[in-house]
């Protein structure tokens, strides 16, 4: 079977390898800016203030409520029309960044609302600062409750870097997708398939023991 053409195989190995680090830094760039990012507007979103969370709630769902690929396009094909240019990279980022923040925003947030309010007016008696408070007593309670469903995203965002494709990034995809159409061969498109199985395990495996880990908190 041509699935099962070593040669060949390790021929192309080296240049979809070479899309997956591609692949993977953005992976793990969007990881870093959307969590910390999707915390603080869970966090915003607890202030009693009309306007902040009016702008919270559109910007959510305007994440939530249109496509990736299309927010994708918009930032790096229709801002320059207003004098906004950005390169491929730095626009997907952005993309990515501002799209995931508002899903990580919406499971923190309901994180955060499990945390009972007799709580709250523990570590006023405590004496806890607000920042003491949100440390030692609502983020481990919360990291806890919501990491099921972060790494359930985490997995999705390794499949949505395929995205980056289509805006003509070096990435696993548009490396197996050009060896596929220059070789006339589907194995590129298997082997690309076979690398982003290795990820979500590695990913998986990680979960798995960071859930462990905080188990401790039952």
């Amino acid at each position: 079977m041509e699935v099962l053409n070593l040669s060949y195989s390790l021929e192309i190995l080296p240049s979809l390898l070479h899309g997956a680090v591609t692949t993977l830094e953005v992976f793990a760039l969007v990881l870093i800016f959307s969590i910390p990012l999707g915390i603080l507007i869970a966090f915003a979103m607890q202030l009693k203030w009309k306007p902040l969370n009016w702008l919270i709630h559109i910007y959510i769902w305007v994440m939530r409520g249109t496509p990736l690929l299309l927010q994708l396009i918009f930032i790096y094909y229709v801002l320059p029309s207003v004098g906004i240019r950005l390169d491929r990279l730095p626009a997907a980022l952005i993309a990515f960044t501002l799209n995931y923040a508002a899903y990580f925003a919406e499971i923190f947030r309901g994180g955060i609302d499990t945390i009972p309010k007799g709580q709250y007016e523990a570590a006023k008696v405590l004496k806890f600062t607000p920042g003491a408070t949100i440390r030692y007593i609502v983020l481990p309670q919360v990291t806890k409750i919501v990491l099921p469903s972060v790494f359930n995203e985490i997995m999705s965002l390794v499949k949505d870097t395929s995205l980056v494709y289509a805006l003509g990034i070096s990435d696993l995809i548009l490396a197996s997708r050009t060896a596929a159409n220059r070789d006339a061969s589907l194995v590129p498109m298997f082997l690309a398939g076979a690398i982003y199985l290795i990820v979500i395990g590695v990913v998986t495996l990680v979960a798995k023991r960071i859930e462990k880990k905080f188990s401790y908190y039952k």
